[in-house]
C-alpha cells in the first residue's frame, strides 16, 4: 500500500490552495463559513495565513468544498499534516473486494459493452461486449494503458464510425473540462487539449435520427449503425484515493436493433474470447476481462 501525496509542505500554503478551491466553488468567505459552521474572519485568517487550521478543521473545509480525494491529501501535506486517504494499487491483495466487484458488474452487463476507467480516463478492463466496437481502430491506440477518450476521438478510432461525431464529441470534452476543473489537475488538462487539438474526421454520412430523452452514441459496426445510451458509476463514499476515481462506463441498448447485433454477436461469438487486463502488452492487445482473471491496474500514461 503506498500513500499518495500531491505535494510537500512549503509548496503552497493550504490557506492558498483553500482559497483557490473556494473560488472554483464560487463562494464567498461568508458562505464558506457558514458551511462549514466557522467564521468568516476566521476563513479569511486561515487563508492569509494568521491561523494554522487544525487538522480536522483542513478535512472540514475540504469536504465543504467538494474537494477530490487526491487533493484533500495535498491540503493536509499543505498545511504539514500527514495524508489521510491512502492509494492502494487494485493489484494489492486488499483491492480483493474492489476487483471481485468490478468482475462481476463487467459480467453481469454482458454481451452490453461495459469498461472499468481510472481517474485519467485509461482502460483498467472492460468485458467482451467492448470488443465489438474496436474492429478497424488503429493499433497504437489499443497498447495499454488504452486511454477511452483517446480511443473515441482519435481520427484512428472510433471518431470516423461515430455517426453524431460533433455531438459526443462536444459530450466528452466538456466532460473532461469539468473534470479537469474538479480535481484541478494539469494532467487532465493536458489530455483534454490533446484530444481537442484531434482533427476531426469528416463524417461520411449525416445522422438525422432523433434523440429525445438522452444523447446517444451512435456508431457504424459491420455495417449497421448501433445505438447506446451511456452510463457512468462511481464509488460511494470513497476512503482511498484509486477507488476515489475509479468508474465504470456501460453502454446500453438504446433501440431494439441494437439489441438483437449484441445478442447475436454473443451468440456467434464475434465478440471474441476473453483476455486477462495487461499492463503491457503487444500492438493490437485489448485490455478485456478475463472470467478468472483479476482486473488489473492500467499505467498512468
Amino acid at each position: 500500500m503506498t500513500t499518495g501525496t500531491a505535494g510537500t509542505p512549503g509548496e503552497a500554503h493550504v490557506g492558498s490552495l483553500l482559497r483557490g478551491w473556494r473560488r472554483m466553488r464560487r463562494f464567498t468567505q461568508l458562505e464558506l463559513a457558514l458551511k462549514a459552521d466557522s467564521s468568516a474572519r476566521h476563513i479569511s485568517f486561515i487563508e492569509t495565513g494568521r491561523a494554522v487550521p487544525s487538522r480536522s478543521m483542513v478535512l472540514h473545509l475540504a469536504e465543504q468544498l467538494n474537494v477530490p480525494v487526491r487533493e484533500r491529501n495535498a491540503l493536509l501535506v499543505a498545511a504539514g499534516y500527514a495524508p489521510s486517504y491512502p492509494e492502494t494499487p487494485l493489484s494489492a491483495p486488499a483491492m480483493a473486494p474492489v476487483r471481485t466487484g468490478l468482475e462481476q458488474l463487467l459480467t453481469a452487463y454482458e454481451p452490453h459493452p461495459a469498461l472499468v476507467m481510472d481517474g485519467m480516463y485509461d482502460v483498467v478492463a472492460a468485458n467482451r461486449g467492448v470488443e465489438l466496437l474496436l474492429d478497424g481502430v488503429a493499433a497504437h491506440l489499443l497498447r495499454p494503458p488504452m486511454n477511452a477518450m483517446r480511443l473515441t476521438l482519435h481520427p484512428e478510432g472510433l471518431a470516423p464510425r461515430i455517426r453524431n461525431l460533433g455531438e459526443w464529441r462536444a459530450h466528452l470534452l466538456e466532460r473532461m473540462e469539468r473534470q479537469a476543473t474538479l480535481r484541478a489537475s494539469d494532467a487532465l488538462r493536458e489530455l483534454y487539449e490533446e484530444v481537442a487539438a484531434y482533427p476531426v474526421p469528416r463524417a461520411a454520412k449525416p445522422d438525422p435520427a432523433p434523440h429525445p430523452y438522452a444523447l446517444p452514441l451512435r456508431i457504424e459496426v459491420g455495417g449497421r449503425v448501433l445505438s447506446f445510451l451511456s452510463t457512468a458509476t462511481t464509488f460511494n463514499t470513497p476512503m482511498d484515493v484509486t477507488v476515489s476515481e475509479v468508474a465504470v462506463e456501460t453502454f446500453l441498448p438504446a433501440d431494439a436493433e441494437t439489441a438483437t447485433v449484441l445478442r447475436e454477436a454473443s451468440r456467434s461469438g464475434r465478440s471474441g474470447s476473453r483476455q486477462p487486463v495487461q499492463e503491457t502488452g503487444d500492438a493490437g492487445d485489448t485490455a478485456v476481462l478475463g472470467e478468472r482473471d483479476h482486473v488489473e491496474p492500467g499505467g498512468r500514461g
